[in-house]
């Protein structure tokens, strides 16, 4: 099955690195956003089994896309946090947090965790 995830960060070079691991695997969809509003309108838009988003960005950040993501009917959707500010991360509604500057192992190991096999 494939799965379907949403990234959403304002480096659209880390998003293209990211695209390039997920395209390679086949085993997901990957679409993305460089920047908050955006990703949330796509997350409206369409299903996605697991949202990825920068913490600090401008306009709307990580966070105010976690909250939005959990306060939707689609609450379930777990959110992953990147950040290069661990601090950042705590206390905030992530299922996990990558920190920048992360590997490929990394991504796949915290993937693994909700059933994401690249």
């Amino acid at each position: 099955m494939i799965q379907s995830i949403l990234g959403i960060d304002d480096d659209t070079g880390l998003l293209r690195a990211m695209a390039r691991i997920f395209q390679s695997s086949g085993a997901c969809h990957f679409e993305t956003a460089d920047n908050g509003i955006k990703g949330l309108e796509l997350f409206d838009r369409r299903r996605f089994d697991l949202v990825i988003t920068d913490i600090l960005m401008p306009g709307l950040d990580g966070r105010d896309v976690a909250r939005y993501v959990k306060r939707t009917t689609r609450g379930a959707v777990p959110v992953i946090g990147m950040s290069g500010t661990p601090g950042l991360a705590t206390g905030w509604m992530f299922d996990a947090v990558l920190y920048k500057p992360f590997d490929t192992w990394s991504l796949k190991q915290v993937l693994r965790d909700f059933g994401i096999f690249l």
